[in-house]
């Protein structure tokens, strides 16, 4: 349905490097009396694929991303510091406001496993939005 594929690309557009929040479409929708479970796929799946943009961003074009302003360095610094304190399950924290977007970046320009980022993602961007739908 059309309710569902905008969510997942308001979703997708939030996780990128784009500002934006797509949690307030996801408690609208649910307010309408969609389907929990469908809101909860397309918002977390695209919100998921928003965040393999920045990784690919982060393994291939990090210098081109801050030279542009898109990003700035004490954001990058931030998430650095944060993945060097906890390796990987950093990510756990990719739902954040401000730092999850850079969070996941960091992942790319680290090279840190695809696979991995990809679950650690999945689990906590799912896990947000099942908090939302809790709290409702």
């Amino acid at each position: 349905m059309l309710i569902y594929a905008v969510l997942f690309t308001v979703s997708f557009l939030s996780a990128t490097l784009l500002p934006g929040g797509s949690e307030v479409l996801f408690l609208y929708d649910l307010s309408l009396g969609y389907s929990p479970l469908s809101l909860l796929l397309a918002a977390t799946t695209g919100n998921t694929l928003g965040s393999v943009v920045n990784y690919v961003l982060g393994r291939k074009g990090v210098d081109f991303l801050l030279q542009k302003k898109y990003l700035d360095q004490r954001s990058l610094e931030r998430a650095d510091a944060i993945f060097g304190r906890f390796g990987g399950w950093a990510l756990l924290f990719s739902w954040a406001p401000l730092i999850g977007d850079a969070i996941t970046l960091v992942a790319g320009v680290l090279k840190y496993d695809f696979r991995y980022f990809l679950l650690l993602v999945f689990l906590a961007k799912g896990a947000r939005y099942a908090m939302l739908f809790m709290f409702v």
